[in-house]
């Protein structure tokens, strides 16, 4: 993982749960949009995204589903920034129950012009503050 990483733990309640007995995949994209918005909140993207008149848009969604997970279990999300292009970036993620990983997907961030709603260049220091390691970062 980048060193940007982020993490919460969760605790598996009634309402997560489907008519299989298991965590609805629903609620794994709830979560994705929860944790990216708990770290993009560290280090204030909102007052960046206003001062720049943007917004970031989710493109594309992938989940894998590797274990299923219960009522009562406790996990630990991990997300982290994987790649910044120049109007783009890739957030991946992984849910671990006792270390070992359940779930793990990604999603494709476009920067939009809240005005005209086409994609614009990710600041400089927006991309500051999204420390990429400098091997994975895209041109």
């Amino acid at each position: 993982m980048a060193k940007n990483s982020y993490h919460k733990i969760i605790q598996i309640d009634s309402g997560m749960i489907d008519g299989n007995g298991h965590v609805n995949n629903v609620v794994y994209v709830e979560w994705i949009q929860e944790i990216a918005t708990a770290h993009a909140s560290t280090w204030g993207v909102d007052d960046l995204m206003a001062e720049d008149g943007a917004a970031w848009f989710a493109r594309k969604h992938t989940i894998e589903y590797l274990r299923p997970v219960f009522l009562g279990d406790e996990i630990d999300a991990h997300t982290w920034i994987s790649t910044v292009e120049r109007v783009k970036s890739q957030r991946r993620y992984q849910f671990l129950r006792n270390g070992e990983v359940v779930a793990q997907g990604s999603t494709d961030w476009v920067y939009v012009d809240s005005s005209s709603g086409r994609p614009k260049r990710i600041p400089e220091m927006m991309k500051e503050f999204v420390f990429v390691d400098p091997e994975q970062a895209g041109g």
